[in-house]
């Protein structure tokens, strides 16, 4: 059931200085029981994500919702992720999507990457259509301080060719001061043909998504906007 998006990515920042800008790209949503292998153009590693870099992205997240009071019962679990490409990656954002044994979905899991190396993981409840509502826990952008609520919306994205992925994240700060991520794309079939395509439209993706975020970054500096010191962050699974 593994799947390939062609997508449309967007940031908007609303204010003290309004910046918007949207990239292409490509995702994956794949079985973490049954992940491609692919090797230059398409890697997928646990030390990529959380918990301990020798065990399973499967038995990683496994191990951290069971902490939590959450057990899948071996049921499935897909994810939407950046694949290393030329052995880079790097994953703004992976979501999880966890079912019970007998399909139902169990919970959703969204995993955030900075650009600092670090990552933060949020456990939301299956809700109703993906939506969720969560404090911010972590530090991302250098220009916002750790503060504000994210209002989610993770529906589960449509594997079947043509199915649609639809993904929005938007926080909202105590200042009024509000930022908006969105992902929207189609699926095709996981080929190898396909996955070819997509690599030649979209050269070294995982860098090239790396890098405009962090030209974004240079380009509102230079507008004047103050960075905020990056408070400590304890890792949640004890691995960095």
């Amino acid at each position: 059931m593994n799947a390939l998006y062609e997508v449309t990515i967007s940031h908007a920042r609303s204010a003290p200085l309004r910046n918007v800008f949207r990239y292409r790209s490509y995702l994956w949503l794949v079985d973490l029981d049954h992940l491609p292998r692919v090797r230059l153009l398409a890697g997928f590693r646990a030390r990529d994500h959380l918990g301990d870099p020798r065990a399973s992205i499967r038995a990683n997240l496994d191990r951290f919702l069971a902490a939590r009071g959450v057990d899948l019962g071996g049921g499935r679990v897909t994810m939407l992720a950046h694949a290393r490409v030329l052995g880079y990656v790097f994953n703004p954002l992976t979501v999880y999507w966890c079912h019970r044994p007998d399909g139902t979905l169990a919970c959703v899991v969204a995993e955030v990457h900075n650009t600092y190396r670090q990552r933060h993981v949020y456990l939301l409840p299956a809700g109703d259509r993906g939506q969720a509502e969560v404090p911010k826990r972590f530090y991302v952008s250098p220009f916002y301080p750790v503060d504000g609520r994210y209002r989610m919306s993770l529906p589960e994205p449509d594997a079947n060719p043509g199915g649609r992925l639809s993904l929005s994240v938007r926080l909202d700060r105590p200042d009024g001061h509000s930022f908006a991520a969105s992902v929207r794309g189609r699926a095709v079939p996981a080929t190898r043909r396909e996955l070819l395509h997509a690599a030649v439209r979209h050269p070294w993706s995982t860098a090239a998504v790396g890098a405009r975020i962090r030209w974004q970054g240079v380009r509102l500096y230079l507008r004047g906007l103050p960075v905020i010191p990056r408070p400590a962050h304890q890792s949640q699974e004890g691995v960095q």
